[in-house]
């Protein structure tokens, strides 16, 4: 066979297997048998072996797995993945209604399964699979292409009139029948048995060889598109549109996805699939509402977590009855006091669980408990169990009550509990052993410092080896104390731990601000702080008036960044950590172009000709000016673009706040 003729064989046949795996795994309609189609998967993977020089990625080939990947390299998604806003509450999901028409005037909304799976990331370029990302911290995930190309279900080229970029997203999961077919195989072979579909499908897709995931048989489902061509403002439409191009997405015709223009409608959708989502063939643990319109989308915005456009109904979680064996005391690494009730094993939807949070001392009071009480336990949204009521009809006479202890469980210092906090802590912070783990197993963590080869069990040992005490400490270490440690411990883990704590260094201020482990500065709270102080210096001089000028920080963060620079180790810490090359001073936030929007509020809405969304906003800020999300009497002026909402436009009038449009916006700034 010649290369040309070589060249179009492998052309044929990837383009014929595609088709057989689209109807097969999307459509479930084969046009083939399973035999036939391995017969010409065979004859693929032999030519491309014979012509490495026609490879191509997204080939079918591909699907049963490529090379072993050492590591999953993070990827900062250009369209942020945040989290939906949950109810367990069809009052609250009324009430997102009546907020968003009370915006946006009367809309229609798109009703769709909540799969109970792992998000994903699916980015296209002309047609072809490029980046498989996962949801991560929803700024950044990991990029786990290779792993994703082994799912069938997820198209490697599209079909049709598609956009030349273009995002799709959607959930990666278990098939029951899958699930259940790789736990009788585990049990077969004497293995331990997977827990539930959601956590396995997560644990596989994190598998370094995609042979292996490819094994696994897992499924996908898109239900949302990103990107700047579109075909439709309608977000209904523009799932149909994926479909054709050969994306697996909810079945209209089955009900998966549904429109409706009313709080009926969407009440009816949720009706239906509470009492018949136990018959599909996947898990789904609730439904998704969101507004159909993309104009009004953009127009009711976004919170810092959550779109105000969509909202996740979950449902009621499942329950069982366990016997209460005792309670037992978790020291975190802020010294925070958690009871954990000690259960009789149960079967709760599909895990067996042993152990519950019972939160604080003021839910013990709550439910009364006793020891030897029968319990009810329930999965909070189907994954951490707790406790939520006693069945009091079978307390035995003697029963001890459970009571909260006055002292740390580990360290027998006496506890504390701040004004206004449910939970007591441990004020021994340096001398506490789960607390000084806690607080360097935080400090290391990928989000944090990304210290490779430093995991939990690892700062157990060199903590008890005495080679360190703080996070200052690690700065310290040699490679000839960790050789000496033994066990375990070689030229290369050594090596890597020490080249990790060297290569931390570089990690930016606001993650290092993060790693320090202030109580309730959290990830996006320490991002802020960082961005707003841009220096540790400057951060420790501020007052409480000062701390709570900054985005997201109020009177409770303000105070615990205070409590924390007024302990003298910690402060020692910090000083250590700069001597070592730490980075404490963030990059200079840059200032206002002008100042002539200064002092102003000013709203947007609608779509402009020489803007998007997010670089009208920028505009804005960079002249002085602030952005508001809704309209009041102290707005200056709603600047409106095109597709303005209609009850925007009557709240401006019946306020007479002004209106101006983007030319008017554009003399303005003197552009």
């Amino acid at each position: 066979m010649t290369k040309s003729e070589a060249t179009d064989r492998i052309t044929t046949l990837r383009q014929e297997l595609e088709l057989h795996n689209h109807r097969y795994y999307v459509l479930a309609e084969p046009m083939i048998s399973d035999q036939q189609f391995d017969v010409m998967l065979k004859e693929l993977e032999q030519l491309e072996a014979e012509h490495p020089e026609l490879a191509d990625a997204n080939s079918p080939t591909q699907r049963v797995g490529g090379d072993i990947t050492k590591s999953f390299v993070t990827v900062v998604h250009k369209y942020p993945m945040l989290s939906l806003s949950n109810s367990y509450s069809r009052e609250e999901v009324a009430e997102f209604v009546a907020r968003a028409e009370k915006e946006v005037g009367r809309t229609t909304y798109v009703m769709e399964l909540k799969y109970d799976g792992v998000a994903i990331s699916l980015s296209y370029l002309n047609g072809e699979l490029v980046r498989g990302v996962t949801r991560g911290d929803g700024e950044k995930g990991d990029d786990i292409t290779a792993n994703v190309r082994t799912v069938r279900s997820i198209p490697l080229k599209l079909r049709g009139d598609f956009p030349k970029e273009l995002e799709a997203r959607g959930e990666i999961l278990f098939m029951r029948a899958q699930f259940d077919k790789l736990n009788a195989e585990r049990a077969r072979n004497g293995e331990e048995l997977y827990a539930n579909p959601r956590n396995t499908a997560a644990g596989s897709l994190k598998q370094q060889d995609p042979k292996d995931v490819a094994k696994r048989g897992l499924d996908n489902f898109i239900y949302t598109l990103q990107g700047e061509h579109l075909p439709s403002r309608s977000h209904y439409e523009n799932i149909q549109a994926a479909h054709r191009w050969g994306f697996k997405t909810p079945d209209p015709k089955r009900r998966f996805i549904e429109r409706a223009d009313s709080v009926e409608g969407i009440m009816a959708f949720i009706d239906h699939w509470d009492k018949a989502r136990h018959q599909l063939e996947m898990d789904i643990d609730g439904v998704v509402v969101k507004v159909d319109d993309r104009n009004v989308q953009e127009e009711l915005g976004l919170t810092a977590k959550s779109p105000r456009w969509a909202i996740a109904y979950k449902f009621q979680a499942e329950q069982a009855v366990t016997r209460l064996n005792g309670v037992g005391y978790q020291v975190g690494r802020t010294g925070a006091i958690t009871p954990v009730a000690e259960l009789e094993p149960v079967l709760l939807a599909g895990t067996t669980v042993k152990r519950a949070s019972l939160h604080n001392a003021d839910q013990i009071a709550k439910l009364d408990l006793h020891i030897g009480d029968f319990v009810k336990v329930e999965k909070g949204g189907e994954i951490i169990p707790k406790i939520v009521g006693v069945e009091l009809a079978r307390r035995v006479a003697d029963a001890a009550p459970v009571v909260f202890p006055e002292n740390c469980p580990e360290c027998n210092t006496a506890l504390v509990r701040y004004e206004g906090e449910a939970q007591h802590y441990c004020p021994n912070e340096h001398a506490c052993p789960p607390q000084i783990t806690g607080r360097i197993e935080h400090f290391v963590g990928r989000k944090m410092m990304a210290i490779d080869g430093l995991g939990g069990e690892t700062v157990v040992e060199l903590v008890r080896a005495g080679l360190i005490h703080n996070v200052a400490d690690l700065y310290d270490l040699k490679k000839e104390q960790l050789l000496d440690l033994g066990k375990g411990w070689g030229e290369k883990s050594a090596s890597q731990v020490i080249d990790g704590i060297a290569a931390s260094k570089a990690i930016p201020f606001e993650q290092v601000l993060f790693a320090l482990g202030i109580r309730h500065v959290g990830e996006t709270v320490a991002k802020k702080i960082a961005r707003s102080v841009g220096s540790i210096d400057k951060l420790i001089s501020m007052g409480k008036e000062e701390l709570t000028g900054i985005d997201e920080v109020g009177g409770v963060i303000a105070q615990s960044i205070l409590d924390f620079f007024a302990v003298e180790g910690n402060r020692s810490i910090v000083e250590r950590l700069r001597e070592t090359g730490l980075c404490f001073q963030g990059e200079a936030q840059q200032g206002p172009v002008s100042d002539l929007l200064a002092g102003k509020s000013i709203v947007v809405s609608g779509v402009f000709l020489n803007f998007s969304r997010d670089g009208i906003k920028a505009s804005i800020e960079s002249h002085g000016g602030k952005v508001s999300g809704s309209i009041s009497k102290k707005t200056s002026f709603v600047l409106a673009g095109a597709d303005m909402g209609p009850a925007k436009r009557t709240k401006a009038e019946e306020l007479g706040v002004p209106v101006i449009d983007e030319e008017e916006y554009r003399r303005m700034i003197g552009a």
